[in-house]
């Protein structure tokens, strides 16, 4: 929950009905130690009142251009200067004219027009105003000028009307500022391939052959890799898990399905993380009906699926750094060591099944990094941070390549 300390969001707040979502952004802002500055129009006052968000961030709210600080600064500039961020939220359709324009007559158009930093805008009107090809057109033209355009979503309009318009929830616009600031973009400019989960193999129409995975690790490596400013396509078994936001999602069931969607792009992917658990064997046979309880044992013959790691070692491009996941019961490193090997991997993130805090349905993991240079244990830590350290280690593998 401090993923922006440290760092100081201008939140714009526009007069619009939307206006009290701005105030629960802010408090979690605030959550995750972020320091927020809140700037008003004339009109967002009309919907609610500054001293809520003064309550809210610790911060005094600024609505008037010529306040001043006690340096006698002009504040607009001062606070431009130590700004990391812009959001606007909502933004109504003349604050994107004016802004989409240069003009800047109030405290909020004066503050942004200084500001150096990122900048996200959330537009929310009527839908037949957000739709206008004048609104459209202003809002391309802010996208040329470096601003990211958050969608607005779509529904009932306080109007009345149903259609696109409404202001995405607080959890949402905090996902696009996590995005924009809360970590360095290192992966800028790389892709970034994710298995997770677990597979299910088909009995008949009832049952299948599982494991006990639920995708948190590999969840947690998109990401990073997402925050990281990495393009990121995670191919998924089944999971109860909400996947990352701005991440390419590609819902799989069984091995078969996973080798498939893996295939098909590993050829763009700089790095690869094979962190699902996928099955080693399916059914021989799937049975259309279900298999029904008779006197006796039953066997079940099974075959290998293809080894997907072994298949991605074989038909790597140059440059390409792929990391798989060795889980085991015993013999941790010499079993981990001849995965590497066996499989041509860059690296093998291994842990052990009996190690407290390691395993399936935590969410710390304890694991140690292994490459063709040695071993690197990892203490206990949540998967979030181990996502970070093997993130920093493909990196490094990647530039020794």
């Amino acid at each position: 929950m401090d993923m922006l300390k440290g760092k100081t969001v201008l939140l714009g707040v526009t007069g619009g009905i939307a206006a009290y979502k701005a105030a629960a952004l802010a408090s979690a802002l605030v959550k995750q130690h972020c320091a927020v500055e809140v700037v008003m129009t004339d009109h967002a006052t009309r919907f609610i009142a500054p001293l809520t968000f003064e309550q809210l961030t610790g911060r005094r709210c600024m609505v008037d251009t010529f306040d001043r600080n006690f340096s006698h600064q002009v504040e607009h500039i001062a606070l431009a200067e130590r700004t990391d961020l812009v959001l606007i939220a909502p933004a109504t359709a003349n604050v994107c004219a004016k802004l989409a324009h240069g003009l800047a007559d109030d405290m909020l158009t004066t503050t942004v027009l200084a500001c150096r930093c990122p900048k996200l805008i959330a537009p929310a009107m009527n839908t037949n105003m957000y739709e206008n090809p004048v609104t459209q057109d202003n809002l391309d033209i802010l996208r040329r000028y470096g601003w990211e355009v958050i969608q607005p979503a779509s529904g009932r309009l306080a109007c009345g009307s149903v259609g696109a318009g409404k202001l995405p929830e607080p959890e949402q616009l905090l996902q696009h500022i996590l995005r924009a600031i809360a970590l360095p973009h290192d992966l800028e400019g790389k892709r970034v391939l994710v298995t997770a989960g677990p597979t299910r193999e088909a009995l008949d129409p009832v049952r299948f052959l599982s494991n006990h995975s639920t995708g948190r690790m590999g969840y947690a490596i998109a990401r990073a890799a997402m925050l990281r400013g990495a393009r990121v396509t995670l191919v998924t078994g089944p999971t109860a898990i909400d996947p990352p936001p701005f991440v390419e999602v590609v819902n799989v069931t069984s091995a078969r399905e996973v080798f498939e969607a893996v295939s098909q792009r590993s050829g763009e992917s700089d790095l690869i993380f094979k962190a699902a658990a996928v099955a080693d064997y399916t059914p021989a046979q799937y049975s259309g009906d279900k298999i029904k309880k008779k006197e006796g044992d039953l066997s079940l013959p099974l075959e290998r699926t293809v080894d997907i790691l072994a298949w991605l070692g074989e038909h790597r491009r140059p440059g390409q750094v792929i990391c798989g996941f060795s889980m085991e019961t015993r013999d941790l490193l010499e079993n981990s060591r001849a995965k590497l090997e066996k499989k041509k991997v860059d690296m093998i993130c291994a842990n052990s099944l009996t190690q407290p805090g390691a395993g399936f349905g935590v969410d710390t993991n304890v694991l140690t990094l292994i490459t063709a240079r040695g071993c690197d244990p990892l203490p206990l830590m949540s998967k979030d941070e181990a996502a970070a350290a093997i993130l920093d280690r493909a990196l490094e593998l990647a530039g020794q390549g």
